[in-house]
């Protein structure tokens, strides 16, 4: 992409995503099982999926679907604390069903990476994309951008943030002490509406998502692999050697970034969206990476929930016949979908 993209596409998703926000307020009270039609599935989901499941999932299923979207620690909260009481659970770190959510089984469904999204239109962002892939920090050190990411006490995004800036003090031979030198709590928006700020011109240039930037059809730098929690390559001696503690005294280490699902009230219904959810060709087109090992189950699995999420398997190998598989290369890695 080039800084002189068509817009109208990201108009169009920007409203989608706006609309979407508008909804998600009007029922963030409401997402329990007490009031809601036996045949609609409430979704609890974190927020970098917000956009994904509202116009790709949701038109791909015919079980009526309610969503409701914000950072992945608070969606753990939400329920942990008996707040909500969602059909299904997505979060963007499968570290959070460890604790406090505690799920007898989930699903480990895609994959993502940390890239640096930047506004073609305004002189911080074009600094950022002059400074490329090997000196993006810079104009960020020099106070030249101004700069958005999440909180890291409520998304995974938002500690990942602070993960890739340490790594990046590694990679680099010239960028010691990148997060004391570029972060201030000025930065923090919700995960939910933080590539929005491009449009307000509050922000330059964001620690964001790949799929953020994607289906929002931004302009994003590509970090190297041992910097953007992709490769699993380097999740040893690379991802694991950063960590952040949570308010809650749960430290999260760092890793190559793994989004998890479970159903927490089996129904027909919830095993027909769950299998679109976690399989759906709606992941990629937002963005989001694949692996050959996706879904992969961890606990007690139900057998119908194998059993429905193996057929799609099936299918999809039979669909695809004997053509060569398809591939989105990130970096030097490339992901087979």
């Amino acid at each position: 992409m080039t800084a002189d993209s068509p817009r109208t596409r990201r108009q169009f998703l920007l409203a989608s995503g706006t609309a979407a926000v508008a909804g998600f307020a009007g029922c963030t009270s409401t997402l329990g099982r007490d009031d809601r039609e036996s045949t609609t599935v409430a979704i609890l989901a974190a927020g970098s999926l917000q956009n994904a499941l509202t116009n790709g999932l949701k038109p791909a299923v015919d079980v009526p679907l309610r969503i409701e979207s914000h950072g992945s620690a608070t969606v753990a909260r939400l329920v942990a604390e008996g707040q909500r009481d969602p059909d299904i659970v997505s979060v963007a770190d499968v570290a959070l069903f460890d604790r406090p959510l505690s799920p007898s089984w989930y699903s480990e469904f895609t994959s993502n990476a940390v890239v640096i999204a930047y506004n073609p239109d305004t002189a911080g962002g074009k600094r950022v994309a002059e400074a490329g892939r090997e000196r993006w920090y810079e104009p960020m050190v020099e106070e030249d951008v101004a700069l958005g990411r999440t909180d890291p006490d409520q998304d995974p995004l938002g500690y990942r943030s602070l993960f890739v800036l340490e790594l990046a003090s590694r990679y680099y031979d010239d960028a010691a002490n990148l997060r004391d030198r570029i972060l201030t709590r000025e930065q923090v928006y919700p995960e939910t509406a933080l590539i929005s700020q491009f449009e307000t011109g509050a922000i330059d240039a964001a620690l964001a998502y790949r799929n953020m930037a994607v289906e929002r059809d931004y302009e994003y730098i590509e970090l190297p692999d041992q910097i953007n929690l992709s490769n699993p390559r380097y999740a040893d001696d690379w991802y694991a050697t950063t960590s952040y503690t949570l308010p809650n005294g749960h430290e999260v280490q760092g890793g190559v970034i793994s989004y998890g699902s479970t159903i927490r009230h089996m129904s027909d219904a919830a095993v027909s969206v769950f299998d679109h959810h976690t399989t759906g060709q709606y992941l990629e087109d937002h963005g989001f990476l694949l692996r050959d090992e996706f879904p992969a189950y961890t606990g007690d699995v139900p057998q119908r929930v194998r059993e429905a999420t193996d057929r799609s398997d099936a299918n999809h190998s039979r669909n695809a016949g004997s053509a060569e598989p398809l591939s989105t290369t990130v970096s030097d890695i490339t992901v087979l979908i």
